[in-house]
């Protein structure tokens, strides 16, 4: 498959011109510059969007927005976007650093009902049990919360949804090649499309994991 990754770049000007003002805002933006090519029954069978994204922040001079489809993204009505084509040896490797934004939850057995994750520790065990069934394996001393907060999206005057996110980082060690690039193609976790479970990776030379 072919993936296409993109950098967008707005400054101060090109948010107020795109009405940015929240994560459900940005969620807007970033799926009006693709094509929704579902059908209407893949829709509703919850068929991936194709689309992941991930915002990096920025301050009042602007910010930037990272994303990764399998097709190619319209130029934006305002902004500078960069894209490339992934290269077919980068899911190649053994070993990457890694950074990801994620909504960590867990179900309710009896309700069925997701309740979020809170705490560091609680958080980085959550991580550290699931990494195997995405395809890859950590060391939990390699691995780290950098942060969390909390995102509050206006879908509506009266819908206000409120969404945890974590962003976790470390080095990773790939189990299974096919359920890893999985994971990086479609991501990991919930609220995908709201810009968490972007796998943002950059391959790492085995022997570097020892001589630290």
């Amino acid at each position: 498959m072919t993936l296409y990754v993109s950098a967008l770049h707005l400054d101060a000007h090109a948010c107020r011109q795109l009405r940015i003002t929240d994560g459900y805002s940005l969620h807007r933006v970033v799926y009006s510059l693709y094509d929704d090519v579902r059908s209407e029954q893949q829709k509703q069978g919850s068929v991936p969007s194709g689309i992941q994204w991930a915002d990096k922040g920025g301050d009042s001079r602007g910010r930037k927005i990272l994303m990764m489809a399998d097709r190619p993204p319209h130029e934006p009505q305002a902004g500078c976007l960069e894209t490339r084509l992934l290269s077919d040896s980068f899911l190649s490797h053994s070993c990457y650093r890694f950074s990801v934004c994620l909504n960590p939850t867990r179900r309710h057995a009896q309700t069925g009902k997701q309740s979020a994750i809170t705490g560091r520790a609680a958080i980085l065990s959550w991580f550290c049990q699931r990494a195997e069934g995405w395809g890859f394996n950590v060391d939990p001393r390699q691995v780290q919360v950098e942060s969390i907060n909390i995102l509050k999206m206006h879908m509506s005057p009266e819908r206000i949804i409120t969404l945890q996110q974590a962003t976790v980082s470390g080095r990773l060690t790939v189990s299974h090649t096919e359920n890893f690039r999985k994971s990086f193609m479609q991501g990991i976790g919930r609220a995908r499309a709201f810009g968490c479970g972007l796998l943002q990776i950059v391959p790492q030379l085995e022997y570097q994991f020892f001589d630290e």
